[in-house]
């Protein structure tokens, strides 16, 4: 069996004793058919040198299907957060603060699995033959292997976002889940390395301005997760030709506007009937739908269970 090496023996660059370890602050999601996370925030010592390190491993079973997972470890150090567990002031809770007296530098390592149901919706169609990243994705490659990777720019905004967002409950649930995908998507890009990684077809993403309209509808997107927009209606709101809006899209978050938006709907009808405890005509009345077996049909579609399954587990 595959046994990567701790993420956190690795950026310190050797075994730490776990009496070293002081946990200061843990937070951690495990529902069932969504992305399984932990977050773990350490005193870091003044004498300890940490090197920011990702890692991604690729967990085949040959036996057993349900078995397969991708994992993204990532850790990261240079923070400065507050000591206090049980505040829920804003400079703590995750909170960077420049002005609470009880500042402790720290060390934050963090987890993501995801399962092959998850990683199936980002495999793209192809002609001829697949890359390195569709079997990957599909498991099809046969043997189990882990892989450092570099924290490019793109990698170290999602990662800041994800250590220092201000949302909470539901809100927090919906960000977590977008920046996740997001987190993924780089990291394929940073295993695969430039030789492999599509090249940017769209013209108009050479422009800022037209990559920040972009990225505010998918900000927008997250925002309507209860009321459902038209693309009509979003390329309105950010001031961009629908066509435009819909390549630029996918080029830059590697799935449709209509998939993304499908699947941070399921992954908070997840965490709502599961964490929450909603009933299903609850959840399907809080994400738009018209009636509740369009939601059970989406909801299957997407997770492979219906919504009462997840909700008696």
């Amino acid at each position: 069996m595959h046994q990567p090496q701790d993420i956190l023996s690795l950026a310190y660059r050797q075994n730490l004793i776990q009496d070293q370890l002081v946990l200061l602050q843990e937070k951690e999601q495990q529902i069932p058919g969504s992305v399984q996370y932990s977050i773990k925030r350490y005193h870091r010592y003044l004498q300890w040198t940490v090197e920011d390190t990702g890692m991604l491993v690729y967990h085949y079973s040959k036996k057993e299907e349900e078995n397969h997972y991708l994992e993204l470890k990532f850790c990261v150090s240079g923070n400065v957060y507050c000591r206090k567990k049980d505040t829920e002031c804003d400079m703590c809770q995750f909170n960077a603060s420049k002005n609470c007296m009880e500042k402790v530098d720290s060390v934050d390592v963090l987890s993501f699995r995801f399962s092959p149901i998850q990683l199936s919706q980002f495999v793209k169609p192809r002609k001829g033959n697949a890359i390195l990243s569709d079997d990957v994705l599909n498991f099809k490659h046969r043997s189990s292997f882990s892989k450092i990777l570099p924290l490019c720019g793109k990698t170290r905004m999602v990662l800041e976002g994800l250590l220092n967002h201000t949302y909470s409950d539901s809100l927090e649930n919906i960000y977590i889940n977008a920046q996740t995908q997001m987190l993924l998507l780089y990291s394929l890009d940073c295993m695969l390395g430039e030789k492999e990684i599509d090249v940017i077809n769209c013209k108009f993403l050479a422009n800022e301005a037209d990559r920040e309209k972009i990225i505010k509808s998918r900000e927008i997107l997250l925002e309507h997760i209860g009321e459902p927009i038209t693309i009509k209606e979003l390329s309105r709101k950010v001031a961009i030709n629908e066509c435009y809006l819909k390549k630029g899209f996918k080029e830059m978050f590697g799935t449709t506007i209509f998939d993304f938006y499908q699947s941070q709907r399921m992954e908070h009808a997840k965490y709502l009937l599961y964490e929450k405890g909603l009933s299903v005509t609850e959840v399907s009345l809080m994400l738009g739908y018209s009636s509740i077996s369009h939601f059970s049909t989406a909801f299957k579609k997407h997770t492979g269970l219906k919504p009462c399954e997840l909700l008696v587990r």
